[in-house]
């Protein structure tokens, strides 16, 4: 043994345990900060959709345009609002649509599956309404490659028997 004397217990947070977190706070993650948002992806076709809700009043916009303004057919409409229909939350949580890519029906698609993975984020008990009616399962159909020697996907060109 040395002659070296003990070091002295201090009140300092050892690396083994962890520092004391203000009251009103979280620390699930490092780094993490307290944030009142939950994120959810949505992809569909070739767009891409990033969701943010927050308990709120119910606003709902899309490229920083109101939902109605963004999207212009009903079937449209309906399909991104279906998942709050679904969880009975449309005036309880804002949501806050950034989407890029493809066309309006491939853009409401993807609003919709963020738009039900963040609602399962912010709540778990909502995953078998979710689920019953396929709100998500990403939808895997893309378009189909133009093949060589060919006039598209599928369709060949007009066959000349002489």
């Amino acid at each position: 043994m040395s002659d070296e004397p003990t070091p002295a217990p201090t009140d300092a947070p050892t690396p083994s345990t962890p520092a004391p977190v203000p009251a009103g706070e979280t620390a699930s993650k490092k780094g993490a900060v307290n944030n009142p948002y939950v994120w959810g992806t949505g992809r569909r076709k070739s767009a891409v959709a990033r969701v943010r809700i927050k308990p709120g009043e119910g606003k709902f916009i899309v490229n920083k345009r109101e939902v109605d303004d963004f999207f212009h057919l009903q079937k449209d409409r309906a399909a991104v609002r279906q998942p709050l229909a679904t969880t009975d939350t449309a005036k309880s949580y804002d949501v806050f649509v950034n989407v890029h890519g493809g066309g309006t029906s491939g853009q409401a698609g993807a609003v919709m599956l963020g738009l039900a993975r963040a609602l399962l984020k912010a709540n778990c008990d909502y995953e078998p309404k979710l689920r019953e009616l396929n709100l998500l399962t990403r939808d895997p159909r893309k378009v189909e490659r133009k093949k060589y020697g060919q006039r598209g996907a599928r369709r060949r060109f007009q066959f000349s028997k002489r």
